[in-house]
């Protein structure tokens, strides 16, 4: 078994930590353990918690308790009501589990939900996690996103910014380097020996030979061929319209998307429960659930389930276990 996932506090006053308790709740008596870094007041008056100092811990505790290395929140939680004087806190649970898992006392890292707006309110200054991660990685530049379900694996070379910033910012360096770095992850860390990649199209029909855009002929082309020069198994550019039908997934092992909701689009429309978010091109490991903060329906931890689904956090701790389990292969 490899060191136990952590789990880290997500937005206080949104559904991480009742998400923590669901997922212990589900997990305790045949899951692989995890470990929460957060504040346990929020939790001990539900489920009988350990208060942990080392990672190993957990693994004696998991199946009576759920095990927290504490990281206490400043100001008073407020379900629904997030507060960036708990940004610290919010921080602070991140950096430690990110720490961790480099040391190799953690097996990887799994983020709950941050609301962005709110650490941005306490002057952090990062878009998100995975730029954050990969800063406290000594990466950065280097990370790329993944979506993973079980019907659908998706990339998009650029991520967080706007539709009209991506047609700007799209190179074919950038395709090619998202597409090597989705490569490698694919065989180090989901144990797949000669990964296949669909590359997306950019315009509608992919262009149709230029009568619909050229970005496929002057950008998209020339990456695909550079990237079956070094031996991948590449295709495209596919019409991104088709390239997501049931009968055409089945023949890759992920989609290199151009912008952010041509890759999270089709795959949340297909599995929003159960799609994992991958960050790779790190030298830890970390999942997410694919979902948000959900503020609109936090409320006080209970122990019974709460009213968020579970599913996706199961499926980011189980994911982040599996990948593991390859790493630790290929270092043995």
């Amino acid at each position: 078994m490899s060191a136990p996932v952590a789990l880290t506090f997500g937005d206080p006053a949104g559904i991480g930590p009742q998400l923590a308790v669901d997922a212990w709740q589900r997990l305790k008596m045949t899951g692989e353990p995890f470990f929460w870094l957060g504040d346990p007041a929020l939790v001990e008056q539900v489920v009988p918690v350990t208060l942990i100092e080392k990672p190993d811990d957990a693994v004696s505790v998991f199946r009576q308790s759920l095990p927290v290395m504490a990281v206490r929140c400043p100001a008073a939680v407020v379900p629904g009501q997030p507060d960036s004087l708990n940004a610290p806190a919010v921080i602070d649970s991140i950096e430690q589990a990110v720490s961790l898992a480099k040391q190799g006392l953690a097996g990887g890292v799994v983020t709950n939900p941050i609301a962005k707006h709110v650490l941005a309110a306490a002057g952090f200054p990062y878009p998100g996690h995975t730029e954050f991660l990969a800063a406290l990685c000594g990466v950065p530049g280097q990370e790329i996103m993944m979506l993973a379900s079980p019907h659908l694996r998706v990339v998009p070379v650029t991520i967080h910014v706007s539709l009209r910033r991506a047609l700007d910012t799209l190179t074919t360096e950038s395709i090619i380097s998202t597409a090597r770095t989705a490569y490698r992850g694919l065989q180090r860390d989901f144990g797949i020996a000669a990964p296949r990649l669909a590359v997306a199209g950019l315009n509608p029909h992919a262009g149709e030979q230029g009568l619909m855009g050229t970005e496929e002929t002057t950008l998209i082309q020339p990456a695909v061929d550079v990237l079956r020069a070094e031996g991948l198994n590449v295709r495209g550019p596919m019409p991104p319209d088709t390239m997501f039908s049931a009968t055409v997934r089945p023949t890759y092992d992920v989609a290199i998307c151009m912008y952010h909701d041509q890759a999270l689009i089709p795959l949340k429309t297909l599995d929003m429960a159960e799609g994992v978010n991958v960050t790779l091109g790190l030298p830890i490991i970390r999942t997410s659930p694919d979902h948000g903060t959900a503020f609109d329906i936090a409320g006080p931890v209970r122990a019974e389930s709460g009213r968020a689904d579970v599913s996706s956090l199961l499926a980011a701790l189980r994911l982040a276990g599996e990948m593991a389990h390859h790493r630790q292969g290929e270092h043995s």
